[in-house]
This record gives C-alpha cells, structure tokens and sequence, in this order.
C-alpha cells in the first residue's frame, strides 16, 4: 500500500491530542502519573489491563497494590491470594499465575528491578510486545516504541496508515507510517478515542474531530451521536 502522507497522519494525531485533552486517559496511564511511573506498578498493572475494562482494572490493581506495592511484597504472595485481589479481571487466574512467576524473575534475574529493553521484558511470563513497548514508553520514557493494542490496531486500518491483520503487524507498519515524534502518543491517543469514539463496533463517525481525513477502511455501519448534555 502506498504510505500515508506523514502531514496528514500529524494532522490527526495533532487533533486527537487537543480532544482528549480533557478527557480520562486509560488506566495504566493514570496508574503511571499516580506513581511517578514507576516501572513495576506500570508492568503490573498492564499485565492485568489486557482484556478488561479500565474500571475494572484500576479498582484490581488499587486492591493488589495496597496488599504489595513492592515486587518482593508481591511475590511472597499465594497465587490464590493474587487471584482473590485481581478477580474480576478478564483471565484473573492466568494473570495472577503470570504476576507472580514475574515477580520471581525480577528478584532471581534481575534483581528486583524491571528491565529496560524490549528482549528482556518479552522474557518474562506473559510479557508481550504491548505489554513491554508501554512499559517502555511510560516507565523508561522511550521515544522509540510504539504501544499497539486492539484501539490502536483497529483505527490504525480505519484511517487507512496502515493494511494490517494483527497488532504485531500494524506496530511494525506504524514504524514506517507515523512521524517518529509521535511514537510515544499514539497509543494514549488512539486508545482514548477508540474508547469513547472510534469504537469497535458502530463507530461515532459524526462526532469524529478527524473524519474529514479518515477514509474509515472497514466500517460498514455508523453509530448514533450522542444526546447533547442538559
């Protein structure tokens, strides 16, 4: 596919980043600025985040956090003890049997501390790439990664940047299409405006401050905008 204009893939990030200026920004970003970023509360709490509602996962990782805030804390935890603090979380068991073996890595290989680049953190249990690259971005402050999950993939082929099957695909084609200025914020802009927005099913195209430059690649049907405020 021919790539994008990079002027007109600024113009939109420019925009997103004005509108959701006021809105929540997803959970695992409100969790890093709550704690100065650190880097173990920002793994953890991605680790559980992936499939589950934001509400559900700040409220799991506040209970998990107040129990272990350190990774030693957490690691001396039960599994079961894990599961009972993370459930309702999408998966909870698994999550809770993947915290805990991280942990034990932290401590056995690495001292304690979380991992600064990307080969390490993908060693450890259930790390995946958007899982490490956002870890990367909030608690290392890196520049070069960009964190892709379903928001980020889903609208990435909407505007047409990118002609992707899976999210591992869309980061590497998103490498080659975005400005590298903007490879920290995509994810924080896409995520916040697929979750209000650009939504998986039934998009709220009306409402979109950047459908004059979408050309809403798959979007077979649109949503109603909303009722205005009383």
């Amino acid at each position: 596919m021919t790539r994008p204009d990079p002027r007109d893939v600024a113009w939109v990030l420019r925009r997103l980043g004005k509108a959701i200026a006021e809105l929540e920004l997803p959970v695992v970003e409100r969790i890093a600025g709550r704690q100065d970023h650190d880097p173990f509360q920002v793994l953890i709490a991605t680790l559980l985040s992936a499939r589950t509602q934001d509400q559900t996962t700040g409220a799991a990782s506040a209970r998990l956090f107040r129990r272990a805030p350190t990774v030693r804390r957490m690691a001396s935890l039960a599994e079961r003890d894990i599961a009972a603090l993370i459930r309702p979380v999408g998966f909870y068991r698994t999550k809770a049997r993947h915290v805990k073996a991280t942990c034990r890595a932290l401590l056995d290989r690495h001292g304690g501390r979380v991992p600064s680049t990307m080969e390490e953190l993908l060693a450890l249990p259930g790390v995946g790439r958007k899982t490490a690259n956002l870890v990367l971005i909030l608690a290392f402050r890196s520049r070069r990664s960009i964190c892709v999950d379903t928001h980020v993939h889903r609208i990435s082929n909407r505007l047409g940047w990118v002609r992707t099957k899976t999210p591992e695909a869309t980061e590497q084609a998103l490498y080659g299409s975005v400005p590298a200025r903007w490879w920290p914020h995509v994810n924080r802009y896409l995520v916040t405006w697929g979750q209000r927005v650009c939504r998986p099913i039934r998009p709220r195209c009306g409402e979109c401050l950047v459908a004059a430059r979408c050309p809403r690649h798959g979007v077979t049907a649109v949503g109603k905008p909303r009722a205005p405020r009383a």
